[in-house]
């Protein structure tokens, strides 16, 4: 047994020290990433104008104009300009998700501004981005040496192994079973990422839908009116009893209205392309730069970490055929400083593999950060429905009045349709009191 007599009793000093201790906050892991959508699209928002065609000697070439709350200016910028800072981002940040650029041919201008629009954004909201150099330049440099700007401070910094202060210590925070992780990760991203992608189509359709309803809405409105212009006579075959003259007459004016739903519609359709099918693409965007990163993992580092150790393994075996069969002095000692070299490599190559995996783990939390996403854009989804339903609904019930006055018949739901609604309301409240 112990004998509790051998141990000093603490002092009440130290009491307080062990208590001062338990209420410190623990240290968190730099593998962690600590944030919330809500602070990733606070970091910034960049807006992405078409600047019109400017004509130069030979060709035309299209500008847009960037604009960063975060930075407070405006910049102009090409297509080629994004292009290299694209190339350079995947340089200085080949273990993140850098999201592709669209591909510079686009049968529609405007699409490829959106998407611009979303690649600049996702970078400048991305935790290790948003602060960069690299990143700053693109965004706040006025001169028109951009790309050499950029390139000049890419040449500087490196990339992020270089500059990252625990690149080297990488190993040290990853956990034991870092490889199920990952791997069971990217199974669920990827059934995310298809999931998304169907929920993009849909809404897609449904945006090219409300579109085509209002370019029909316009073009029955616009026959009503034709409708009603034609000035035949009434040929005496007719009833003397018609009131066609008079019927024509009145449909003239429902032109008006029939414009005004068409109007409505259409505002749906750019409503839902907005609000709903770009934030779906934005989120698209992500999910496949993940996808390309884990791609990058695997065929660059992974591969090339392969190819050392054979490098290195066949070193070995020429330099113990060296040591058995005696060759020059100099060509041995060469021999020796390549596999010195090569170790040094492979070193050098196993803890890029580590901060891969570092990088890796903390993109795929980025991932989960962002999936509360979902609620914003079904929220939009939402609304522009109930906007859409609620605009278009108060012009047909002007619609509805008018033709009662036009026609002398009141034109009132029928009785079965009363009743459904009755139904649905009382069982609306039904469900608000329970």
């Amino acid at each position: 047994m112990f004998d509790l007599t051998e141990f000093p009793k603490p002092q009440l000093g130290e009491f307080k020290d062990l208590q001062t201790l338990r209420m410190q906050p623990t240290q968190e892991s730099p593998l962690m990433v600590s944030q919330t959508l809500g602070k990733l699209l606070a970091r910034d928002t960049v807006q992405v104008e078409l600047i019109p065609e400017k004509k130069g000697l030979f060709l035309k070439h299209v500008e847009y104009q960037i604009t960063s709350q975060h930075f407070k200016i405006s910049v102009y910028r090409r297509y080629s300009d994004f292009d290299v800072f694209h190339e350079l981002l995947l340089q200085r940040f080949a273990y993140r998700m850098v999201p592709a650029l669209p591909p510079k041919r686009m049968d529609f201008i405007e699409g490829r501004r959106r998407a611009l629009g979303r690649f600049i954004n996702l970078v400048a909201r991305h935790p290790f981005f948003s602060e960069d150099e690299l990143v700053k330049t693109f965004l706040t440099f006025n001169g028109s040496d951009v790309q050499v700007k950029m390139r000049d401070a890419c040449k500087k910094m490196g990339d992020e192994f270089m500059t990252n202060t625990i690149a080297s210590l990488a190993k040290e925070y990853l956990p034991a079973d870092i490889q199920a992780q990952f791997s069971s990760s990217r199974e669920l991203i990827r059934n995310i990422h298809n999931s998304f992608h169907k929920l993009r189509d849909r809404a897609e359709k449904m945006a090219e839908r409300s579109k085509e309803n209002a370019t029909d809405l316009l073009m029955f409105g616009r026959e009503l009116s034709t409708l009603g212009s034609d000035g035949s006579p009434i040929p005496s075959l007719a009833s003397s009893q018609s009131t066609w003259g008079i019927l024509r007459q009145s449909l003239k004016g429902l032109s008006v209205e029939f414009a005004l739903l068409a109007d409505k519609g259409a505002q749906q359709g750019r409503r839902e392309e907005d609000d709903v099918v770009e934030k779906l693409n934005l989120f698209l965007d992500l999910l496949q730069s993940y996808r390309d990163l884990c791609e990058r993992h695997e065929k660059g580092v992974l591969h090339e970490h392969q190819r050392a150790l054979q490098k290195y393994g066949m070193m070995k075996r020429q330099m113990m055929s060296a040591t058995v069969q005696p060759k020059e002095q100099v060509s041995v000692e060469q021999l020796e400083s390549r596999i010195v070299q090569q170790e040094n490599a492979i070193q050098t190559m196993e803890l890029r593999n580590y901060f891969s995996l570092f990088c890796l783990h903390q993109e795929t939390q980025l991932i989960f950060t962002y999936l509360p996403i979902t609620s914003h854009i079904l929220g939009a989804f939402v609304n522009s429905q109930v906007q859409g339903h609620q605009e278009m609904g108060a012009v047909w019930n002007d619609l509805q009045q008018k033709l009662g006055c036009l026609f002398g018949t009141p034109m009132s739901p029928s009785l079965s349709t009363s009743n459904e609604y009755a139904a649905l309301q009382a069982k609306i409240q039904s469900l608000r009191r329970d």
